[in-house]
This record gives C-alpha cells, structure tokens and sequence, in this order.
C-alpha cells in the first residue's frame, strides 16, 4: 500500500492525493443521493425545510472543499493566508454577537490587525512569537489600550470577552495553519499538507459520526442545558468510529503510527466534542440559535469551526512534542 502511495503531484505526497480524491468521491455520491430525491410535498413544511438545508449544507460543503484544495495545490502561503481569512471571518462574526462599547473601537482594530501578524508568525515558521503573541502580547496590550479609552463601566466584562475571542478565532485556528510549516527542512514531501489534511477530515468526521451515532442511538443525555442534542452513545460512536478513522488514515497521511493514531483519535473526539458543546454554552448564553449565515445549511463560521477550535491546538502541540 505504501508503495502505490509514493508517487507525487505538484508537489502532494500520493497519500495526500488519494485521500482527497476519495474526499471528493465521497461528496460527488452524497450529492447525487440528496439531489435524486425528490423534494418532500409543500405540506409538510418541517420535512421541506430540512430538505432545503440539506441540499444547502452540501452545496456548502462543495464550495468549502474547492477552496481547500484550490489553496493547497499552491503551496502553504496561500492556505495560510485561507486559514488568516477564516480567523478574519471568524473573529468579524464574533464581534457582532457580542456585546461591545463604544469606547472599545481602537481595541477592535486592533484586534482586526491581530489577524495578519499572527499569521505572518505562521508564514515564517517563528514559534516563538506564534505560541505567546495573543495569550501573553494581547493579553497585555488589549488592556492598556482599553484604561487608556478611561472608560471603566463594563471593563473587566469587555476585556476579557474580546481576548478569549481573539484566543478562539485566531490563536486556535492559525494551529492548523501552522502544521503546513511545522516539518523540518528535509522531511517527506507533502507531509505539512499532509498534517492538515488529517486534522481537517478527522474533525469533520468526528462531527458527522457523532450525530449519526447520537441519531440512530442516543438515549442517554450528556449536557441537557447545554446541547440537548448531545448523548453519550452519539459521543461513544463518534469517538469509536474517528479512532478507527485516525488508524487508518494517520500512518498514510502522518509521520504517526497505528498504535499512537489510535490515542490522537481519541484525543480528537473528546476534543471536539468539548469545542462543540462550548460553542453551543456561548450561543445559549447570548440566546442565538447560529453565529451566522455566511454558510448555507451550515450557519456561521463560528458554527463551522466549533470543533477545530479546541482539536487544532492539541493535535499541533501533541505532534510538534512527539514528532518534531
């Protein structure tokens, strides 16, 4: 199997390659399932509702996986520069479900230009400035700015609602940008790209298969005033079913091997599970149902990444202290 993996395309390992050609595969036969089915009668509105949305969760995830293989297929400054347009998106949608003051809109450039600098950190390959720049240099400088603007109504409340956004739309998600750089010099080729790739389905899969297992099998309720949706058999089914996902696809697309694949997948289940379920204590807390509609079927982008945000980061830092 390795040996028909070796060959390469514009620079992808043929591991990378097959995998995204089946991805592709994969989203050609769901598509052509939903779009053979003909549209539920006009009275039952529920069933044409989630019929609709269907059709436009996948036509989404189209578009979704064009501009990631498209930006791939440069190289890795422009997926990082996706990824720095994602955080960008992601951040500009959090700033308007959030409450914020008039005083605090020199705090909000700056948080906007959090988003390029961060991302050159990534671009250059500088950890250093990477891993402390938003949790050490923001957190610092945010406040300073802010007593600067001598308003002190709501200030412990703004301060640190605007950082942990800035921690969640930048800091975590440029964790996935940053796996494109993260191989020394001399390593496989494709096997940033690679890192990504990995992360990307195992996440999304994650999702997938914990609602279909919850939805087939779920009883038993893990955080009913949080996501009631949420059921310990849907989080026992995704968890199996990407552990599996990460044994398989790990030695292919990764330096990682079966036997730690089989950690890293549990490792991401539980992780984003928990980012799934944060997310949803947030939307709870502001009394929204979406982040936003940027993406058809789908929501916000906020909505979208709620997994990634919690996996990103401890698939990077597990890999870069095991393998790098």
């Amino acid at each position: 199997m390795t040996e028909l993996l070796s060959f390469t395309l514009f620079g992808w390992s043929g591991a990378n390659v097959v995998i995204l050609a089946l991805v592709g595969l994969g989203l050609v036969v769901a598509t052509a399932l939903v779009w053979s089915r003909p549209e539920p009668a006009g009275d039952d509105p529920k069933a044409l509702a989630k019929y609709r949305e269907l059709r436009a969760r996948i036509g989404s995830w189209w578009v979704m996986v064009a501009l990631l293989v498209g930006a791939l297929a440069f190289g890795p400054i422009p997926m990082i520069v996706l990824l720095g347009f994602v955080s960008y998106l992601a951040l500009k949608e959090y700033l308007t479900i959030i409450p914020t003051r008039k005083a605090d809109r020199v705090l909000l450039l700056i948080a906007y230009l959090a988003v390029p600098v961060q991302y050159y950190w990534v671009g250059i390959g500088w950890y250093g400035m990477f891993v402390i720049f938003v949790p050490v240099y923001l957190f610092l400088i945010l406040p300073a700015a802010m007593v600067l603007r001598g308003e002190t109504q709501g200030f412990l409340r703004a301060v640190g609602t605007l950082h942990w956004g800035l921690m969640i739309t930048i800091f975590s998600v440029s964790h996935a940008a940053y796996l494109l750089v993260l191989p020394p010099p001399g390593a496989p080729s494709g096997m940033g790209p690679g890192l990504l790739i990995f992360l990307l389905i195992a996440t999304e899969f994650n999702d997938v298969s914990q609602f279909l297992a919850g939805r087939r099998f779920g009883k038993r309720k893990i955080t009913p005033k949080v996501s009631p949706n949420k059921t310990v058999e849907g989080f026992v089914g995704g968890l199996v079913a990407t552990t599996l996902l990460s044994m398989a696809l790990a030695p292919l697309l990764t330096p990682i091997g079966v036997p730690q694949a089989a950690a890293i997948g549990i490792l991401l289940a539980t992780a984003g599970f928990f980012g799934d379920i944060v997310m949803s204590a947030v939307k709870r807390d502001l009394g929204i149902k979406d982040t936003g509609t940027i993406l058809p079927g789908h929501g916000g982008i906020l909505d979208r990444i709620d997994s990634l945000v919690f996996t990103a980061p401890f698939f990077f830092h597990a890999v870069r202290y095991f393998y790098f």
